[in-house]
C-alpha cells in the first residue's frame, strides 16, 4: 500500500475514534443537561388548600417542561380525605415524582410520601404515625380504621415496599420492637431506620445531594411558592377556621341590623363571609354562582325585613345563604355543624346584645319597641288599694259579685265567694285592678 493512502487511513481511523470517543465519553452533566426540577413545598397541615396547591404545582412544572418534581415535605399530617387526593395527584403524575422528607413526614405526610416514586430522607428526620384520628380526637371507628390500614399497605406496595411497616404505622397492635412499635405504639421510622427498611431510597444532607441520587446534577431549580391568595385559601378552608368565620359574619351582619350606620360589626361580618367564599374560590371548591346564590339571600331576607311576606321570602333566603355556604365547602358534614354552631352563638349573642343595648340601626323604623308600661302613663284600670279595710253596706245581694256602698260612693264588687244578702256589712280585702273582692263583717259588728 503507498504512503499516502496509508496516512489517509490512519487519518480517517483518528477522525472516527474522535467522533466514537465524543459520543460516550462519561460526563457528570450528560444525562442532565439541559434538564429542569421542580420543588414544591408541602408543609403545615394537609388540608383542602394544600391539595389545590399541589395541583397547581404540578400542572405549572409539566408546562414548563420539567424533568422531575420533588416535594419537599414538612407536615405534622391532617386530613384523610385531603390527603387522598393529594396521593391521587402524586400517583397520576405524568412526572416522576421524589418525596424528600426535609423535617418530618408525619400521619398524612408519611402517606403521601409512600405514593411517589421515591422517597430521600434527611439526616434526622422522621416518618410515619399515621393512625386515623376522629373529630372528638380519639382512634377512628374499627370500619374507617380497617379501610385505611388497607389505603397504607397498598400505597407501600405501589413501590414493593414491605407492607408491615405502613401497617405498623397506623395500627398499634403490630409488634415491631426493634423499630420501637409495641404494644400500643405507632411506628415511627427515623432516616436511618427508612433507609434500612426500604422506605427510604436515600439519605441526603440537602439539595445538591438529592440531585446527586436523581443523576440530576447539572439540572435547572426552579421552586413552586405559594401565593398570598393561596395561603390565605389554606387558611380559611381549615375545619377549625370555617365556624369561626361564619360566626362572626353572621354576628356582625345581625348586630348591624340594630346599630346606627354602618359600622365595624357590619365591616367584620362582610369581610368574614368575603373570606369565607374567596377562600374557597381560589381553592377550587365554589364556583361564581356561589356568591350569586349569596347575595339572592341577603336580598329575600332584606324584603322578608320591610315586606310583609308571611315568612316565605325569609325561608327562601335563609335556604339561598345556607345552599351557597354548602356548595362552596368541600365537606358537607363539617359545613352544616359548622353554621349550627354560627347560628347558635349569634342567638346567644343577639338575645344579650338587645337586652342591654336595644335597638338602634335601620330596624328601629320597621320593629315595634314601644310597650304600655305604667311608668310611661298607660293604666288599663287603677287598683283602689286605698279600700282595703273599708267597711260598706250591701246595696245588692252578692252572687258573688253586686253592688256595695261605701261612705258616699258606689262600688262593683265581688265576695270570696258566698252569698251575702242586701244590708249586709262587708270588708274589703283585696283589691286588684278593676277587681274588689269584700268579705261580710260578722253579725255582731252589723247593725
Amino acid at each position: 500500500m503507498q504512503k499516502g493512502n496509508i496516512r489517509t487511513v490512519f487519518y480517517s481511523f483518528l477522525i472516527a475514534l474522535s467522533f466514537v470517543l465524543s459520543v460516550f465519553q462519561p460526563s457528570a452533566y450528560s444525562n442532565s443537561e439541559g434538564q429542569e426540577v421542580f420543588y414544591i413545598p408541602v408543609e403545615q397541615e394537609v388540608e383542602r388548600g394544600l391539595g389545590a396547591f399541589l395541583e397547581r404545582g404540578i400542572e405549572t412544572a409539566v408546562e414548563s417542561g420539567a424533568d422531575h418534581i420533588v416535594l419537599e415535605i414538612n407536615t405534622p399530617g391532617g386530613l384523610v380525605d385531603a390527603a387522598g387526593e393529594i396521593a391521587s395527584l402524586v400517583r397520576n403524575s405524568p412526572l416522576p415524582i421524589t418525596a424528600y422528607v426535609v423535617h418530618e413526614a408525619m400521619s398524612a405526610g408519611a402517606y403521601i410520601a409512600l405514593n411517589a416514586d421515591d422517597i430521600v430522607m434527611k439526616p434526622g428526620t422522621q416518618m410515619g404515625s399515621a393512625q386515623v384520628i376522629d373529630g372528638s380526637g380519639t382512634a377512628a371507628e374499627d370500619k374507617m380504621h380497617s379501610s385505611w390500614l388497607a389505603t397504607m399497605e397498598n400505597s407501600a406496595e405501589l413501590n414493593d415496599r414491605d407492607p408491615i411497616y405502613a401497617r405498623a404505622m397506623a395500627d398499634s397492635t403490630v409488634d415491631l420492637p426493634k423499630y420501637r412499635a409495641g404494644e400500643g405504639n405507632l411506628l415511627t421510622l427515623k432516616a436511618g431506620e427508612a433507609f434500612e427498611v426500604g422506605y427510604a431510597e436515600a439519605i441526603a444532607e440537602d439539595r445538591k445531594e438529592l440531585l446527586e441520587y436523581l443523576g440530576l446534577e447539572g439540572a435547572e431549580e426552579r421552586e413552586m411558592e405559594v401565593t398570598f391568595a393561596e395561603q390565605l385559601a389554606r387558611f380559611v378552608t381549615n375545619p377549625v377556621v370555617i365556624p369561626i368565620l361564619l360566626s362572626i359574619g353572621s354576628i356582625g351582619l345581625v348586630l348591624e341590623l340594630y346599630s346606627p350606620g354602618f359600622g365595624v360589626p357590619g365591616i367584620m361580618g362582610a369581610s368574614s363571609l368575603i373570606l369565607y367564599f374567596a377562600g374557597h374560590l381560589i381553592a377550587g371548591f365554589a364556583g361564581w354562582e356561589t356568591f350569586i346564590l349569596f347575595a339572592l339571600g341577603i336580598v329575600l331576607l332584606g324584603i322578608e325585613i320591610l315586606v310583609p311576606g308571611f315568612g316565605i321570602f325569609g325561608l327562601l333566603g335563609a335556604g339561598s345563604l345556607i345552599g351557597s355556604m354548602v356548595l362552596a365547602s368541600f365537606s358537607t358534614v363539617n359545613i352544616i355543624i359548622s353554621i349550627m354552631i354560627a347560628a347558635v352563638l349569634t342567638i346567644i349573642v343577639s338575645i344579650l346584645f338587645f337586652k342591654y343595648v336595644g335597638y338602634r340601626g335601620p330596624l328601629k323604623h320597621v320593629v315595634l319597641t314601644d310597650s304600655t308600661k305604667s311608668e310611661l302613663g298607660y293604666v288599663s284600670s287603677e287598683t283602689r288599694s286605698e279600700l282595703v279595710g273599708q267597711v260598706g253596706t250591701v246595696l245588692t245581694p252578692l252572687r258573688p259579685a253586686g253592688a256595695a256602698l261605701f261612705g258616699e260612693e258606689r262600688l262593683d264588687v265581688v265576695s270570696e265567694g258566698g252569698y251575702i244578702e242586701q244590708g249586709k256589712k262587708v270588708k274589703v280585702v283585696s283589691t286588684s285592678g278593676s277587681r274588689i273582692v269584700v268579705r261580710e263583717v260578722k253579725d255582731e259588728q252589723n247593725d
